[in-house]
């Protein structure tokens, strides 16, 4: 392969360009002004110690670090001629790893399984997801210094790319004092290259609410490896030539037990993390778990004032479905922050080493089976979201404010048909009057915004609000801009901050 076609896949650059509408590049979660990478894959993330000058000593790494504080993150200075760390890359794969669990409690453990080319020592640094003073993470625990080892070539079976044949690298038992949240294990090599894993801690304590990462639609758009060869996702794939190809030749199943692509985090996890950080810097009462705990049954809904949905969260199993329902119907409210949520039904299964919801298939519109599009199969998402998919928005359009009298645009500031620039962007959601809506006491639309689809046709993106029976709120966001406006730099807006509060306080008051 000619080093101009490496170049093009060595950062993870290419699915993030192509789907992410906000350009949030490899390392969403790190906060700073700084250029993340370029054409070459330099990563100068905010957290890293540039490379001291030849002879002086490098700064040691921090240990341990107590949960919810912000511990200086101090890490061994790589030995590079960089200046700073180099993102690993799918190609070269100098250091990639994945997690054995999605979710783990405390006390259990989560194995990860990297390989390292060439072999060499390595460490990993585990950080939490927060606001930290307005850090945006934590560093809480540093591994031993690990022996790394080249692991053998993915597995591949009709596009289905799998490493669960790899061998155990760490196992990080979780100490029963570890804050629940979203954690990401940054794996940082000798000679400086640099890749990520993301996991949660979620526990029994009780809370408010409870956030739901969206693993499944992660997994989902998980193109690794990147390499122009072996790599394929529910949406694209390789041809003999290193051309990409589109959703008619991708993957019908994608196994959780491989690297994300890139530099290691997948596609739109900054959506979860803006939130994050949002939320905890004032003070909501937070749960963690994601989509496969709500798959597996192993959180109960019921016993949370609301669930938030915080990125994009497409693809829905029945049981996630089903558990979902009886949660709104039980009186627990619902909050979607993003767009095109719950629109392909999906199924999980066995790995092929026995390990249950390792593996994601959908068939979409190819093979055998019932079709997988939740519509489809006379469930449309809008008789539970209050409203559904639309299509994608090319280019970023304002969000126009509808019913301002509504409490939920209190003390924003808005006004009836003021403009909420940039709030309409990437995926659109809308109210489809021949669609039946959920059974609910009130609902109403809190925008009604105009903007251009991929044809140049006019489409009108609405956020929706009802109260089920249950007294449940159910509010769906219809666009994907929500969470970033929260606390994204350049993307942050004070009257949809507002406005969230004013959401999540009368779910948490049970109003």
């Amino acid at each position: 392969m000619d080093s101009e076609r490496i170049r093009r896949w060595e950062s993870g650059a290419m699915a993030h360009a192509v789907t992410d509408p906000f350009g949030q590049g490899p390392v969403p979660w790190l906060r700073g002004s700084e250029q993340y990478f370029g054409d070459t894959g330099q990563v100068v993330p905010w957290y890293v110690e540039h490379a001291p000058p030849p002879g002086a000593t490098a700064p040691g790494a921090t240990g341990h670090g107590r949960p919810g504080t912000a511990t200086a993150p101090r890490i061994p200075a790589p030995r590079s001629t960089t200046g700073g760390p180099r993102s690993a890359d799918d190609v070269r794969r100098q250091i990639k790893g994945f997690a054995s669990t999605g979710a783990v409690a405390p006390g259990e453990a989560v194995d990860f399984h990297i390989t390292v080319d060439p072999p060499q020592q390595f460490g990993v640094d585990i950080y939490r997801i927060g606001h930290y003073g307005g850090d945006g993470a934590g560093k809480i625990t540093t591994s031993p210094r690990l022996s790394g080892i080249v692991q053998p070539p993915p597995l591949t079976a009709d596009r289905t790319v799998s490493c669960h044949h790899w061998w155990l690298s760490w196992r990080l038992q979780i100490p029963s004092y570890w804050n629940a949240g979203a954690y990401v294990a940054v794996l940082t090599t000798d000679d400086g290259h640099r890749s990520h894993i993301p996991f949660t801690v979620r526990h029994d304590h009780p809370a408010d609410l409870l956030l739901l990462l969206p693993d499944v639609t992660w997994q989902a758009y998980n193109l690794y490896p990147e390499d122009g060869r072996t790599g394929a996702s529910l949406y694209h794939a390789w041809d003999g030539n290193g051309r990409l190809l589109g959703e008619a030749d991708a993957a019908t199943t994608v196994s959780f037990d491989r690297p994300y692509a890139g530099a290691g985090l997948p596609l739109h996890v900054g959506h979860a993390y803006d939130f994050i950080r949002w939320a905890e810097r004032y003070g909501y009462d937070v749960a963690y778990a994601d989509a496969r705990d709500l798959h597996a049954g192993r959180v109960d809904p019921t016993r949370y004032r609301g669930l938030v949905f915080p990125g994009h969260d497409e693809y829905w199993s029945a049981a996630m479905r089903r558990t979902v329902e009886l949660a709104r119907d039980s009186g627990t409210s619902l909050v979607f922050l993003s767009a095109n949520t719950m629109y392909w039904r999906i199924e999980l299964g066995r790995s092929p080493s026995g390990v249950p919801d390792r593996l994601l298939t959908c068939r979409k519109r190819r093979g055998p089976g019932r079709p997988a599009l939740w519509r489809e199969v006379d469930r449309p998402e809008q008789e539970l979201l209050g409203i559904q998919y639309a299509g994608r928005v090319p280019e970023a359009h304002p969000m126009v404010v509808r019913n301002a009298d509504h409490w939920l645009w209190d003390a924003t500031g808005a006004h009836e048909g003021d403009e909420l620039e940039g709030m309409v962007a990437g995926e659109a959601d809308r109210y489809f009057p021949r669609v039946p809506l959920p059974g609910h006491q009130g609902r109403i639309l809190l925008s009604h915004s105009p903007y251009r689809d991929t044809e140049g046709a006019i489409r009108h993106q609405e956020t929706s609000l009802y109260r089920a029976p249950s007294g449940a709120l159910v509010f769906a966001s219809g666009t994907f801009a929500w969470s970033p406006a929260l606390d994204r730099p350049g993307h942050t807006d004070a009257r949809v901050q507002r406005a969230t509060a004013n959401l999540l306080d009368r779910i948490c008051k049970r109003d």
